[in-house]
């Protein structure tokens, strides 16, 4: 006896299935809620940190990134006060967008309202949108880029309307601004159009023309990237030094970054677009994603957020397919509901900061939250180490850090503590160039011994750095340390302090 199609499903072309609306708003209301309730506790990470000092002297595009984060944490801190909530509100509206464009997504793919509430559901509780909802990064800004131009493509790929190719290519050449890495999407896009069609696509007018879309609006990164010598090159030479990965440990790396409960679903999705014949139009998204994937362990094994944004469209796909399935038994849906929520509360235990800092410190599961723990000691300490200074040494005196998260931490809180300028060598710090000529006492934090020893003719130690829970971070034990009468002009010294990658 055939088994007819799911009411849940629809089946549907040229035309939008309606947006659940109420349904999805309160999932985004609730994820809304759980990340202001937290925004705010621990510290900002040492990338935080650093895009809060550069966005205090904007430009058009920095050694390490281009230039919309560092303006996302300025402006958060202006719109929304200069805390660690108010600097992380621009991330929590990204992790709210990319929950509605899940819904979209699924609604697209002809999803009902079940299927747009299970999208938007297992996006919001994944690890990836809690750690970017919750952090500034750069992936922040880029995943709403991704599932916004994900969804574009479907509509020209499902409609039929190539117009909203130049909605993609506009959100491209906007998202470049934020992270380069968004053109591997309609790259592998255009790939996949050229293995499984549909060809036409390919001689499209609309498609091209948003192509130069994204050229035209992306060209001042262009220019800056060229004058500069293609500074993004070097970075990504420096990430993929020392690192590995192969396709098992890539696979598994996906299941956590989207959650153990949510993987299935992922899995459901890709095969859905590549197997569904309503879907055919459309199967050129998850082959996309096959090529980008391949791409990424051929060219970056451990760059797994290169990929991270096509996993979301891939989750609304087979949202579509679960709550069809789902609705052919009806205790399916309590037992999937409660997985889901099992998986999501625990997600959320152990990402957000929900409990106090001294057991988060001790426990702490990931890099992100160990950045947060200890700067205030570590300012108060080099504020004391420049209060200690001579009352004659002090206008001569400067702060020389080795990363530029101890450099983001002093200047962000340099209004509660007197302190003279700040300098680094790491990354884009390096180039607002040395210190000054008469700099000849300098408090240096967390610089290697053999270096200060050799630059200068006194160096002596007057601090440890102790974050007070004793979590061995980057900083943890480290010298902070008093150099006097530099052995060369500052010219000649600089180059050596110069440390290219991440913190």
């Amino acid at each position: 006896m055939p088994v007819t199609a799911p009411q849940d499903v629809v089946t549907r072309t040229r035309t939008a299935v309606p947006l659940a609306r109420r349904p999805v708003a309160v999932i985004a209301a609730i994820q809304t809620a759980l990340l202001f309730a937290v925004a705010g506790n621990y510290g900002l990470t040492a990338d935080e940190l650093y895009f809060r000092m550069l966005g205090d002297e904007p430009r058009w595009g920095y050694f390490d990134q281009p230039p919309l984060t560092p303006l996302l944490a300025k402006a958060g801190a202006l719109l929304f006060g200069d805390t660690v909530q108010g600097v992380r509100m621009p991330a929590l509206l990204c992790g709210v967008a990319v929950v509605v464009l899940a819904a979209l997504i699924a609604a697209e793919l002809g999803g009902g309202r079940s299927a747009q509430v299970l999208a938007a559901a297992a996006t919001a509780s994944s690890v990836t949108v809690l750690v970017m909802g919750h952090f500034l990064l750069t992936n922040s800004l880029d995943l709403v880029a991704w599932c916004a131009v994900a969804l574009f493509a479907l509509r020209a790929l499902l409609r039929g309307d190539g117009r909203w190719w130049l909605a993609a290519g506009v959100t491209c050449g906007v998202a470049t601004y934020a992270k380069y890495v968004v053109l591997l999407l309609p790259l592998t896009l255009v790939v996949a159009l050229l293995l499984v069609g549909p060809r036409r696509e390919l001689r499209s007018r609309w498609l091209w023309a948003g192509a130069g879309l994204t050229l035209l609006i992306s060209a001042p990164n262009l220019v800056y990237q060229a004058v500069n010598g293609w500074p993004q090159l070097v970075m990504a030479r420096s990430l993929a030094e020392g690192t590995w990965s192969d396709g098992i440990l890539f696979a598994f790396d996906v299941a956590i970054l989207v959650g153990p409960a949510v993987a299935p679903i992922l899995v459901a999705g890709l095969t859905g677009l590549l197997r569904r014949p309503q879907w055919r139009p459309a199967r050129a998204l998850a082959v996309a994603y096959l090529v980008g994937t391949a791409l990424v362990l051929a060219l970056a094994p451990s760059g797994i957020d290169y990929t991270e944004g096509y996993l979301v469209p891939l989750v609304a796909a087979g949202s579509v397919v679960a709550a069809g399935w789902l609705s052919r038994g009806r205790a399916r849906w309590p037992a999937a509901v409660t997985v889901l929520t099992v998986f999501a509360v625990l997600q959320a235990a152990l990402i957000l900061p929900v409990w106090p800092e001294r057991m988060a410190a001790r426990y702490t599961l990931t890099s992100l939250t160990e950045e947060t723990v200890g700067w205030p000691r570590l300012v108060a300490q080099v504020a004391d180490a420049y209060a200690a200074l001579p009352a004659e040494e002090q206008p001569r005196a400067v702060v020389l850090t080795r990363n530029f998260g101890e450099a983001g931490a002093l200047h962000w809180m340099r209004d509660d503590h007197p302190l003279p300028r700040i300098y680094s060598g790491h990354n884009e710090l390096y180039f607002r160039g040395p210190p000054p000529a008469t700099a000849d006492v300098v408090i240096a934090v967390g610089v290697d011994d053999d270096r200060l020893a050799r630059d200068f003719r006194e160096c002596t130690a007057v601090a440890r750095i102790d974050n007070g829970y004793g979590l061995e971070t980057r900083e943890q034990g480290r010298t902070v340390s008093v150099c006097r009468g530099p052995r060369a002009p500052w010219a000649e010294l600089w180059p050596g302090y110069r440390l290219v990658g991440p913190y």
